[in-house]
């Protein structure tokens, strides 16, 4: 080409397509990309070769070549060169450059997105293109549709590539779309606040701050409160451009006759200001010795604040602060040792429970308490586990009553589920004990017994100085307890499973409250589990089988993890002889719904569930044909 002869490379983009197609994009171009970034770099004869061998490429291997191209470039300038304008003269460039690895397919890395976002910016005949991927990138972002079918990973990926192409965007050209944006962020920003899971509400603020960030960076911005981690701070990081990598000549000799010449300099100025340091304090010295300065504090960090006001002794007294006192010290004392007297007085606790329950659940915090909620949540339990009958009936006749917020509503599912714990488990009452046997330690016998129960003291020996990663059988048993729970199993479960399907004025499970209906299925799932040995555990497994039969195709991705919870619960707590007995036929329907689960759920976390329920299905199939008959 140098010397005016032509030359084709026609052949060769046939080569390196085919070998891409089949597999060896990275042995093929692992070795070409860096070579003709190199070429192209300084020579401008290159660059037209480059661009013919890519144009030459066909276009059913085109997508091939251009993975290849983007995922081995050093970076958006190199793939600059290489491709050129490749994207505006050949139309399945720019359809796999600006839709296939942007919205179709998002399995590719943070480098890959800039790299791509990074060449369409670099060019006036390509920003066009630029602006129309960030509209259709914030269209998908901002579609309730997309939002709840498409995966966190996918939502991920597209949310970095909005940023990235925020960061590439100058003033003229967001003036001129300032009005699509807006009305995009807001579309998105509602989808996202609305998502049960935290992770999208998360993204969809990141987002919402950065658009807004960008399209009014002189007025009033949105301000969003979340939790910074790596990945916040990873998103974040992308609105900034990164400034194009250069190669700077480093000059090592320069730099020491440099620093030979400046380091005498630097240390007659650093001995001066110490000459004077230490003058300074001989012409101050008498001064000095007429200050109070030298008087040493009383240390005073261990001293308590005396208070004289008493928390209450008697439960009645305390449902009294509570509904009317407007002593703020007493009525933080009373929530402090509220817990306290409800166990120590289970009796009393039990003639006003109802009454307390109530008080406990309409409370509203009256000072800067610390750890209201936390305070507020243990006495409920206590109260629940004390007298659980009629407190259970009165706090799930509630989660479906008129005139309570959704907070309320989640507070007593979490009550239901503590409480439901702490009564099916003995560690709340032999928690002493096992944390005794946990130390092991050394008792030594009298002397007149040393020379009969010596192996005793040296295996107790060494036993205190043998590190043991696990204890078998050899571990001290927890003290057996009756299980509470199994004979109020019902009384917790059946009447939250009864209304699901009934709207309210001011709250709807099946419409805009589905974050509740999670909340309420995985509360399910794990009454369930704790109602294993229960005699009506298996009407509770027909019923909750039914409910999730009703719901397993409910949008939200939070719902679905909870029924498939409840699947699991049911395998396990329900005996298989029974479920065989009454469900058969529905449990067989249940199978083939959770194979298609693992096969078409978007949501990695609802696949992973349905196939351990259909590991557990295996087991339980495998157990019944081996049990005898």
């Amino acid at each position: 080409l140098a010397g005016g002869s032509d030359c084709a490379v026609a052949f060769v983009a046939h080569v390196v397509g085919k070998a891409c197609v089949h597999g060896g994009q990275k042995e093929i171009l692992g070795v070409l990309v860096p070579q003709l970034t190199e070429l192209t770099q300084s020579d401008c004869i290159w660059q037209r070769i480059c661009w013919r061998l890519v144009e030459s490429v066909p276009d059913r291997w085109m997508e091939a070549v251009l993975l290849g191209f983007v995922q081995s470039a050093a970076g958006a300038d190199a793939l600059s060169r290489l491709l050129g304008n490749l994207v505006v003269k050949n139309k399945k460039a720019q359809f796999v450059m600006t839709q296939k690895l942007l919205l179709l397919q998002y399995g590719y890395t943070t480098s890959v997105l800039q790299n791509v976002l990074g060449y369409l910016s670099l060019d006036n005949l390509r920003r066009a293109l630029l602006i129309k991927v960030l509209q259709e990138l914030l269209e998908t972002w901002g579609s309730s549709s997309a939002v709840r079918h498409s995966p966190v990973e996918q939502q991920q990926y597209i949310s970095k590539a909005i940023l990235i192409c925020l960061s590439h965007l100058k003033e003229p050209e967001i003036e001129s779309c300032r009005q699509e944006l807006l009305t995009s962020m807001m579309a998105g920003v509602k989808c996202h606040l609305d998502s049960s899971l935290p992770q999208i509400r998360r993204l969809g603020m990141i987002v919402a701050e950065s658009v807004s960030l960008k399209i009014n960076s002189d007025g009033p911005v949105l301000k969003f409160q979340y939790e910074e981690d790596d990945e916040t701070r990873e998103l974040k990081s992308l609105l900034v451009q990164a400034p194009p990598c250069c190669d700077v000549p480093s000059l090592p000799d320069d730099r020491n006759e440099r620093a030979d010449a400046v380091l005498p300099g630097e240390l007659e100025g650093a001995e001066k200001p110490q000459a004077a340091a230490q003058l300074v304090p001989e012409e101050e010295s008498d001064t000095e010795l007429d200050s109070d300065d030298d008087l040493v504090p009383y240390d005073m960090s261990e001293d308590k604040e005396l208070k004289s006001t008493k928390a209450p002794v008697y439960i009645r007294d305390c449902i009294e602060v509570l509904t009317g006192s407007d002593d703020v010290d007493k009525w933080d004392a009373t929530i402090k040792a509220l817990e306290g007297l409800i166990r120590k007085n289970p009796a009393a606790t039990k003639e006003v429970s109802v009454e307390l329950a109530k008080i406990l659940l309409h409370v509203e915090e009256k000072s800067c308490i610390e750890g209201f909620a936390v305070l507020r949540q243990k006495a409920q339990v206590a109260v629940l586990t004390t007298d659980p009958i009629p407190v259970a009936q009165y706090l799930t006749s509630q989660f479906y009553s008129l005139n309570y917020s959704l907070r309320q509503r989640m507070d007593i599912l979490d009550v239901l589920v503590l409480a439901a714990q702490e009564m099916s488990s003995a560690k709340f009452l032999g928690k002493d004990k096992q944390s005794n046997a946990q130390k092991p330690c050394i008792q030594l016998l009298p002397e007149s017994d040393s020379s009969k129960d010596w192996r005793k003291i040296v295996d107790e020996r060494i036993k205190s100085k043998t590190r043991r990663f696990a204890k078998g059988q050899s571990q001290a048993e927890p003290d057996s307890r009756p299980n509470k729970f199994n004979s109020v199993a019902g009384h917790f479960f059946f009447p939250l499973i009864q209304n699901f399907d009934r709207p309210l004025t001011t709250f709807d499970l099946l419409g805009e409250d589905h974050f509740v209906l999670g909340r309420l299925v995985h509360t399910l799932a794990i009454l369930m589990y704790l109602a294993a040995n229960a005699a009506a555990v298996t009407t509770m497994g027909k019923a909750l089988l039914e409910f999730v039969w009703a719901l397993r195709f409910h949008t939200d991705s939070y719902v679905r993890q909870g029924l498939l919870s409840c699947i699991s619960s049911i395998l396990l707590g329900v005996p298989a002889a029974h479920l065989l007995e009454d469900v058969a036929e529905l449990l067989l329907e249940t199978r083939c719904w959770l194979a298609d689960v693992v096969e078409k759920d978007p949501d990695g976390d609802c696949r992973t569930l349905a196939l351990q329920n259909l590991l557990l299905m295996e087991n339980l199939k495998k157990k019944l044909e081996t049990a005898p008959s």
